[in-house]
């Protein structure tokens, strides 16, 4: 065996000073103390936040997409937190959902906020002509399944005095056949 081999496997072989930590007597302590309050109160208060984020999600999603039930959603999330989290994958779904019987017996399945800011951008003038005739086609449609919620109803009286309105709107097919009580 090589003489240098030897004493590399002997160099290797060899018991070293083992060292816990790069810090020593009160810097340790210091850093211990500093770690302990960082785990005991902030690693906790991170935790409820994500637990809180997560569980808001379907709520935020509801109303992203203007779903016409986002309100019981909500109540819904509200719920999952009090329960630890069982009714979320719930609310997650329902989220998600297309409110086809909603639809149906509405004539809509937007919720009536969904309306209400498309109401402002056309009384701003920021809405074209087609989506504003667009817009009055699913209030009438609408209206002709029930009566419409006093918003809903000032908001169709405010779209009828721009001067886009005194012009008959052709509906669509697809409204029409809404109106007529076909599905849509």
């Amino acid at each position: 065996m090589n003489p240098r081999r030897a004493l590399a496997a002997t160099a290797l072989l060899s018991p070293l000073a083992a060292h816990a930590s790069f810090l020593s007597g009160d810097a340790l302590d210091s850093a211990a103390n500093a770690l302990s309050w960082v785990i005991i109160f902030l690693v906790p208060a991170i935790g409820i936040a994500v637990f809180w984020i997560v569980h808001i999600l379907p709520e935020k999603i509801a109303e992203q997409r203007h779903h016409p039930q986002k309100d019981s959603i909500k109540v819904l999330c509200i719920l999952s937190l009090f329960f630890g989290g069982m009714l979320w994958p719930i609310a997650w779904l329902w989220a998600y959902t297309r409110p086809s019987v909603h639809r149906a017996v509405y004539g809509t399945d937007k919720h009536d906020d969904y309306y209400l800011e498309l109401g402002d951008l056309a009384m701003g003038g920021g809405l074209p002509p087609e989506q504003l005739a667009h817009l009055r086609a699913e209030l009438a449609a609408m209206e002709a399944k029930g009566p419409l919620s006093p918003e809903l109803k000032a908001l169709a009286e405010r779209l009828d005095t721009l001067p886009a309105a005194r012009a008959p709107a052709v509906l669509p097919a697809s409204i029409t056949q809404a109106v007529a009580g076909g599905t849509r």
